[in-house]
């Protein structure tokens, strides 16, 4: 018998190898810890956990708070963790759910439930998908056409009052049937009364779109994220009845999502891009300064497209409703917060689910725990914020209070899409 063959065949020399591979990955470890942070990143790039993809597109909307995103790679946080994040600028949700199940987007800034919905094959195409981190809190806004303020209706009341006046078709957009704004919109209407599904046509624009569709009479109100609040408050077309920070206080908004197949297939990649985000995220909401740096960088035709005093407001906390009113909020979108904005909740997914219930989206209650613990990558998320240095709370699970007074903790979920008192039946 060939002596090597033996010898790699014996249990005892395994033994031995695995012992010596022990002692030595705890003698890196010692010696790691004792390396600055900035070459601890550069070397762990450079390891076994090195990312399978160094070039990943993510896809992105013409929004504000596409603003981790596209600085990750402009102040290239990216290459700490050794990949390249290409934004990849798409013109419609619709464009970003089909490029993202296709793989022609590798991750992409994303909706919530859009994510959520593609999960259960609500609306459209179904594959398993994943959230890696929350991109942002707050800063969307519902806009009403000046036409319909003139006439008194400023707020939930104030519409629901002059639709029960003036009896005709009113048309509210949102920007994707199972997305945020759309469960923004409904949950306001509703609040004041109005049946979205019965009292309204409402209709799906792109977020960009929005302004032009409202000048030329298109549509009576809208929900979507900023700049294009703010932006038909300075064209003198629209104005701002609530934000959503209003109905929700810190509620989530976008979020790095990408397939589940991708992160089983690249998961250095995947840890790697919440890392670059993160870092991004961080900078944004460490100084004004830095917050009129964004605008400034997001402005550009590149991204958003808008002229930079359009952006750099609302991100700043300075709202106008366009009726003369002016505050300073200081429930303004938040990027990072000191690392409270990120963390992927199970209980946001989970509501995002209800409210898919609850206005027919999905015919029956689904498992909503189970269905939050497949998409939200908690044990991605926590690797990630261990290496930049980002506190997890303990709880996957949050309590909210909302608007109208209810409070969402992710208890009883199927109890809760059945309690409001307008909904599909």
């Amino acid at each position: 018998m060939d002596n090597r063959v033996s010898q790699r065949s014996s249990p005892l020399d395994g033994a031995r190898s695995t012992r010596r591979k022990f002692i030595k990955q705890a003698a890196a470890v010692g010696i790691m810890s004792l390396v600055a942070p900035g070459v601890r990143q550069a070397a762990w790039a450079q390891g076994s956990d090195a990312p399978e993809k160094k070039e990943v597109k993510i896809g992105f909307i013409p929004l504000t708070d596409c603003a981790s995103v596209v600085m990750a790679s402009v102040m290239k946080f990216d290459e700490k963790y050794g990949i390249k994040i290409i934004p990849t600028k798409e013109s419609s949700w619709a464009g970003v759910r089909d490029k993202l199940v296709n793989g022609e987007l590798d991750a992409a800034h994303v909706l919530y439930g859009l994510i959520y919905g593609v999960h259960l094959g609500n609306g459209g195409p179904r594959k398993d998908m994943a959230v890696l981190m929350n991109l942002n809190h707050n800063g969307q806004a519902i806009t009403l056409s000046k036409k319909i303020a003139d006439k008194g209706a400023v707020d939930g009341a104030g519409l629901a009052k002059l639709m029960g006046a003036e009896k005709r078709e009113y048309t509210f957009a949102q920007t994707f049937p199972t997305g945020t704004h759309a469960m923004w919109l409904y949950y306001w209407l509703a609040a004041a009364g109005i049946n979205p599904l019965k009292d309204a046509k409402i209709i799906t624009v792109p977020p960009p779109q929005m302004v032009a569709n409202m000048r030329i009479g298109n549509m009576d109100g809208y929900c979507v994220g900023e700049p294009w609040n703010h932006r038909a408050i300075a064209d003198g077309i629209g104005i701002t009845a609530i934000t959503t920070q209003d109905i929700w206080k810190d509620h989530p908004e976008k979020v790095l999502g990408c397939t589940d197949e991708f992160t089983k297939k690249y998961p250095n990649t995947a840890r790697a891009m919440t890392m670059a985000v993160l870092d991004a995220s961080r900078w944004i909401d460490a100084s004004l300064s830095n917050r009129m740096k964004m605008a400034e960088v997001v402005s550009n035709t590149a991204y958003v497209n808008t002229a930079v005093d359009v952006i750099n407001q609302r991100i700043l906390g300075r709202y106008q409703n366009g009726l003369g009113k002016t505050w300073d909020d200081p429930n303004h979108m938040k990027f990072f917060n000191d690392g409270a904005v990120n963390f992927p909740y199970l209980s946001d997914g989970m509501w995002f689910l209800t409210q898919h219930k609850r206005w027919g989206l999905m015919k029956s209650d689904p498992d909503y725990l189970a269905v939050a613990k497949q998409i939200n990558k908690i044990d991605i998320y926590k690797e990630a914020a261990s290496q930049v240095k980002v506190s997890v709370p303990k709880d996957p699970m949050r309590s909210s209070k909302f608007m109208d007074g209810v409070v969402w903790d992710g208890k009883n979920p199927a109890v809760y899409a059945s309690n409001f008192k307008i909904k599909v039946a």
